[in-house]
């Protein structure tokens, strides 16, 4: 690492970010976890738009693309519709 006041600063600013994503993105992989784990229809469907909301964020940040964050929306949609089917 180069020993100027600029590389020292961005570093300290990329770990605090890494931090951040980290934690967003465990935040998230967690919600959809319970969301699938989820057997009651009505129930899932009041937490869809929460989880929905951290995939829109993590894909707008940067942290998952825009397609990974369009195919989660899609799987969980469409578990829950097979859910309310039955």
């Amino acid at each position: 690492m180069a020993n100027h006041q600029a590389t020292k600063k961005d570093v300290r600013q990329v770990s605090k970010r890494r931090e951040r994503n980290r934690y967003q993105g465990k935040t998230t992989r967690n919600a959809i976890r319970d969301l699938r784990a989820i057997t009651d229809a009505a129930e899932a469907a009041g937490k869809l738009g929460d989880v929905v909301s951290m995939v829109d964020k993590l894909a707008k940040n940067g942290i998952i693309h825009k397609n990974k964050a369009a195919n989660l929306k899609s799987a969980l949609a469409k578990k829950l519709n097979a859910m309310a089917v039955k």
